[in-house]
């Protein structure tokens, strides 16, 4: 088979091998005519409940507004600080100061991309509320130590796992139910997307979820009644009835990906562009950087499902623009650490350096690992990359 094109996402393969049952989906809500909450939400949200094994699960209008509600029902405001991994979305950061409080950055680790806990304990102060740890490309972050440092200083812990839904961490359980809340993200990319935005929270506890629930929509209960602030952050039952036909499936697409991250590993190491130590520097072994599993083989259910499969070129914008040039699909992710943020000028200045983040930055590139791939696709984007490196 002679490759000629590969995408850094195929949607529409995904679309394909499910289309009778979301088009039924979709068609069931268009003939029910309630669009909004409804029967399809309520019967998500105990689906992803059950497979999260949480007790409380809501649905909400996207990844971003998981993390706003989960802040806003926490009473984070003006003179809080919320520690945040520099090296994010933007979102991770953004929603903190759209609450006028002040989001404290912290680099990351090097192998993981996550926030690094040793950094965290040095930035707590008088004023810190809440942490923010981000289960980046699909890998769970320390939660552990996470967790440690914010029970000593007493401390909310908002996890970001928009991209990580399915990983387990801590003491086995799912990343986003580890903390106080749990926010993800069903952005059409995600391991499990719907055909818009889409989000969910998830908590154990109960008096915080009920909070939630009122402060979606607009802080009232009864309706019209209003005894606290919230906002419109509601999940559209279309999204509901998406999602529904697609939770079945997302262990097999997270396994998927998984091998394809698997195949790309050896690809790269009989390519002659890396080798198996998992480094974190480039060296005349090492022309391509590989994601490295953090917890492989620690315990069962441990495993990255890459989400995003992340690799460092050290001359990375000469390799991007050659893939580009042969049609292989890759995206940067994420160029500009949050200290280096315009919008963050304020804040970033007083924060110290962040080496690894800006390291990070300046050579990470994601490559296509979809769960449609083939290995004749794969094998397509590693000779690309020797092609780019060598040129």
């Amino acid at each position: 088979m002679i490759v000629r094109h590969v995408p850094l996402l195929d949607l529409q393969a995904q679309y394909r091998s499910l289309k009778p049952e979301l088009d039924a989906a979709v068609m069931r809500v268009a003939e029910s005519q309630r669009f909004i909450l409804g029967d399809e939400v309520a019967a998500f949200e105990k689906e992803i409940a059950d497979y999260l094994e949480v007790p409380y699960a809501l649905g909400v209008s996207s990844g971003t507004d998981a993390l706003l509600l989960s802040l806003m029902a926490l009473g984070i405001g003006p003179g809080d600080e919320v520690i945040v991994p520099t090296f994010s979305f933007f979102a991770t950061a953004g929603v903190v100061s759209r609450l006028h409080a002040t989001p404290v950055f912290v680099d990351i680790d090097p192998v993981s991309f996550n926030l690094d806990p040793g950094f965290l304990e040095r930035a707590v102060t008088t004023r810190t509320r809440a942490v923010v740890p981000v289960h980046l490309f699909g890998q769970a972050a320390d939660m552990n130590a996470v967790m440690e440092v914010a029970e000593a200083h007493g401390l909310r812990v908002v996890e970001d796992a928009a991209q990580a839904i399915g990983v387990r961490c801590g003491d086995g359980r799912f990343a986003g139910t580890v903390g106080t809340t749990g926010c993800f993200s069903f952005f059409p990319s995600k391991n499990l997307g719907c055909f818009g935005d889409g989000g969910l929270v998830v908590t154990n506890d109960p008096e915080l979820y009920h909070r939630m629930k009122i402060m979606r929509v607009h802080g009232g209960e009864p309706k019209y009644y209003h005894k606290i602030i919230g906002g419109n952050f509601r999940l559209d039952a279309l999204q509901a009835a998406v999602l529904r036909v697609k939770l079945p499936h997302l262990e097999t697409w997270s396994r998927r990906r998984r091998e394809n991250a698997h195949r790309y590993r050896s690809l790269f190491i009989e390519a002659g562009l890396a080798e198996e130590s998992g480094r974190t520097a480039f060296d005349d072994r090492n022309t391509v950087l590989l994601p490295k599993e953090v917890y492989a083989g620690a315990e069962p259910g441990f495993y990255h499902i890459y989400n995003q499969y992340s690799i460092r070129v050290e001359k990375r914008d000469k390799v991007m623009q050659y893939l580009r040039d042969r049609n292989v699909g890759c995206e940067i992710y994420y160029p500009v650490p949050f200290h280096r943020q315009e919008c963050f000028a304020d804040v970033s200045s007083s924060n110290g350096s962040f080496p690894v983040a800006d390291e990070v930055a300046r050579t990470i590139l994601s490559i296509p690992v979809y769960p449609e791939m083939t290995e004749d696709m794969q094998q397509y984007v590693v000779e690309t990359i020797a092609e780019a490196v060598h040129a």
